[in-house]
Parts: C-alpha cells; sequence; structure tokens
C-alpha cells in the first residue's frame, strides 16, 4: 500500500509554526501496522529503523496513561466506532510528548472491526507556550493590582497625614464594609485622584474610607 501521509496542522499559539503529526492505519485482522513519518518522529524514530507493532506503541505509552490506552483502543477494536484520547508518550531518547491520538474502527459488512485509522497530533509545544503566556499575565495582572492599591494607599497617606499600613487597613475596612474586592475600592479611588471632572468627588470618598476605617477600628478591623 502506498505511504501514508502527514497532516497539515496549525496551533494559535506557535505563530504559524506547525505541531509535529502523524497518521496511522492498523489493519485488525492482520495486525498490521502503517505509520506515516510523522508518527516515527513522534516516537523518536526514523523511519526504517523500528517495525510498528502494538506491543511497541504501548511501549510507549506513558505507564501513567497505558491501561487506559489499551482498554479504549480494544473497544474500538471490539465494536468499531470513533475515539479520541490526550495523553502522554515518551519517545526513544526519553522525552515525554504529551499528544492528541484520535481514529475510527471501520467496520465490515458482518459489523466487525477490520480497521483502525487515525492521527496523532503533538500538543507539547502549544500547551506549553499556552502556559507561558498565562503565567505572564497572571504576573502582570498581580502586578498591576498591587500597583494600584499601592496608589491608592498613597493617595489616603496624602490627604489624611496617615502610615502606610493605616492607610492600608482603611481600604480593607472599606472592602469589607462594602463586600467588594480590595482592588476594586482602590481603582475607584485612583481614577477619582486622576479625572478632573471627578475629582471634586475625591474628598467625599476619602472621608468615607475614613469613616469605614474608623469604625472598624471601634469594633475590630474585618478582612475579607
Amino acid at each position: 500500500m502506498a505511504e501514508l501521509s502527514d497532516l497539515y496542522t496549525y496551533s494559535s499559539a506557535l505563530n504559524g509554526d506547525e505541531c509535529d503529526a502523524g497518521t496511522f492505519r492498523i489493519d485488525l485482522m492482520e495486525r498490521k501496522i502503517h505509520w506515516s513519518d510523522g508518527m516515527f518522529r513522534l516516537h523518536g524514530y526514523r523511519r526504517g529503523e523500528v517495525v510498528p507493532t502494538m506491543e511497541l506503541v504501548f511501549a510507549h505509552k506513558h505507564p501513567e496513561d497505558r491501561s487506559k490506552c489499551e482498554e479504549i483502543v480494544a473497544q474500538v477494536a471490539r465494536t468499531g466506532g470513533f475515539f479520541c484520547m490526550y495523553h502522554r508518550i515518551v519517545d526513544a531518547r526519553g522525552r515525554t510528548r504529551r499528544v492528541l491520538t484520535s481514529g475510527e474502527a471501520m467496520v465490515d459488512a458482518e459489523r466487525k472491526a477490520t480497521v483502525l485509522e487515525g492521527v496523532m497530533v503533538d500538543l507539547t509545544r502549544t500547551l506549553q507556550r499556552e502556559t507561558e503566556q498565562t503565567a505572564r499575565e497572571a504576573v502582570a495582572g498581580a502586578t498591576s493590582t498591587r500597583t494600584v492599591i499601592d496608589q491608592a494607599r498613597g493617595i489616603l497617606m496624602g490627604q489624611l497625614k496617615l502610615g502606610s499600613e493605616d492607610a492600608f487597613q482603611m481600604l480593607v475596612s472599606t472592602s469589607s464594609h462594602r463586600n467588594v474586592k480590595l482592588v476594586v475600592v482602590a481603582a475607584e479611588l485612583v481614577q477619582l485622584a486622576n479625572s478632573a471632572e471627578a475629582r471634586r468627588y475625591l474628598d467625599r470618598a476619602v472621608r468615607a474610607i475614613q469613616l469605614h476605617g474608623q469604625a472598624a477600628g471601634a469594633g475590630g478591623h474585618r478582612t475579607r
């Protein structure tokens, strides 16, 4: 039979780079496996170095994923139908890859599964890039939150001649009293201070925060 071709792939996280991927075909009657070049690469081989077998396929599954993968493949080999598995493989060089494998076991006129065909896509780099981006955004968000709270604390320190900790506790008390996040209280105060049109309300907002702080001090600080 003709050699299997590889896939056209796309990952939004890889800036135009293709994902590594491959296609496979398993003759369930003769238990012969055909791999595209991409499947050999995914498993750390070059074409001709190994003969793909079911034993080889499952030997490369991550030990924690192997039994479930075997179970799913055995099920579709009995009944036919589609399957999809997100799991890990360990290639011939010992590298762990996170892959998505999907395919279909096709049946004959007697409803007996005869051929299993599918694709395997390496998601390792996609997941790594997305995790890195999420981490960067989380750090940026945390930095932004701290900046806003510090700005609000500075406003209270200047307006009420307070120390840093007392100003912070007033923000916390207002947050608790209004049942809103601390950063929301801080952002509202900073917005009033930075807006020429709204600045006339700044003294009123500062006074309200001062009253909340005094009330909390009389009855014990409440924090959220």
